[in-house]
């Protein structure tokens, strides 16, 4: 009797756990994104490789993320024309202009300061990528052994795209702060849930007591 009561007790209590909300690391890391139309939209090169037209405006933000869908944007505003008002064009160059975000101090490792946003207009070959023009404006850069963009001017000083525990504070603002409402964000990704692993378990339990009731019932013929 006391077996029997015992499996469906099991079965809830699992339920009950795996009802709860998933929990999931973010990530400490450089973002990269491209401006159009008075909008940020998360970059779909790296820095490494994508070629900028003489006029773009491109910027990078430091903060803990989720994923892309997640990624807090550049704050403050970002026109070409400002940015790069002191910079002429030059036949045989581009002009990029390059916001530097380093974000707050929620976002940053421990023992460092994040520096104050700046802006940049790097002038390049046409050929030039951004991060050519990033290393023109706002050395040192540091990379790791994947070519992950880790420190820009030597911000920060140590890590990579490590991870940060669940329920750290992060900055995350409805609205932009130079007045562009923020894009409906996907549904985040992250690894296997609790709910999933749980899951698993109510079936063993479940499967295990119906074949204790199957053997049960035999040995009662």
């Amino acid at each position: 009797m006391i077996r029997r009561a015992a499996l469906p007790a099991l079965a809830a209590l699992l339920l009950a756990v795996g009802a709860g909300p998933a929990q999931a690391a973010g990530y400490r890391y450089w973002s990269f994104w491209d401006r159009a139309g008075g909008h940020w939209t998360y970059a779909t090169q790296g820095p490494s490789t994508a070629r900028p037209d003489d006029g773009d405006v491109q910027g990078f933000r430091f903060a803990v993320s989720e994923d892309s869908g997640d990624a807090t944007r550049p704050r403050g505003t970002a026109e070409f024309a400002a940015i790069c008002a002191q910079t002429p064009a030059r036949e045989g160059s581009k002009r990029v202009a390059l916001v530097l975000d380093f974000g707050t101090a929620a976002d940053a490792p421990s023992g460092e300061t994040p520096p104050e946003r700046r802006t940049a207009c790097a002038r390049v070959d046409d050929a030039a990528t951004t991060a050519d023009a990033l290393a023109l404006v706002a050395k040192p850069l540091r990379y790791d052994t994947n070519a992950l963009l880790c420190a820009i001017a030597g911000y920060p000083r140590t890590g990579c795209g490590e991870a940060v525990a669940d329920g750290q504070p992060d900055e995350q603002p409805a609205e932009e702060p130079d007045g562009q409402p923020a894009a409906d964000r996907p549904a985040k990704d992250s690894g296997p849930s609790v709910g999933l692993i749980t899951g698993g378990a109510l079936v063993a339990v479940l499967g295990a007591a119906a074949v204790w009731q199957a053997r049960r019932r035999r040995d009662g013929e």
